[in-house]
């Protein structure tokens, strides 16, 4: 049974960072890309990055471009997504997806955590 799982949310101010990481196992990851989605509150589910197996695509959203920045540990099945300069609008539940082929469609992904909320706020 494949298992992704998410860690590392909580509140954090304005203007400040945080990491999230996302644990695979159960199953074989190898060539798969993963990708961090969120949900805020009252709206859609939205893609925010992704890296391809190779790293050598790493996706990201506009809304954080230039904030977010993804990676990946191949060797611990591992990937991370380090948030900085925060704004209230990141406030959302973040979810690690995978999926065979890279994609910036969350409906594409195959696999996913539970999910860990990200609380924006002053």
């Amino acid at each position: 049974q494949v298992q992704l799982v998410e860690s590392g949310g909580g509140l954090v101010q304005p203007g400040g960072s945080l990491a999230l990481s996302c644990a695979a196992s159960g199953g074989k990851f190898s060539g798969y890309s993963m990708a961090w989605i969120r949900q805020g509150p009252g709206r859609e589910r939205e893609f925010v990055a992704a890296s391809a197996w190779s790293s050598r695509l790493t996706p990201y959203a506009d809304s954080v471009k230039g904030r977010f920045t993804v990676s990946r540990d191949n060797a611990k099945n591992t990937v991370y997504l380090q948030m900085n300069s925060l704004k209230a609008e990141d406030t959302a539940v973040y979810y690690c997806a995978a999926t065979q082929r890279l994609s910036e469609h969350a409906e594409l992904y195959d696999y996913w955590g539970q999910g860990t909320q990200v609380t924006v706020s002053s």
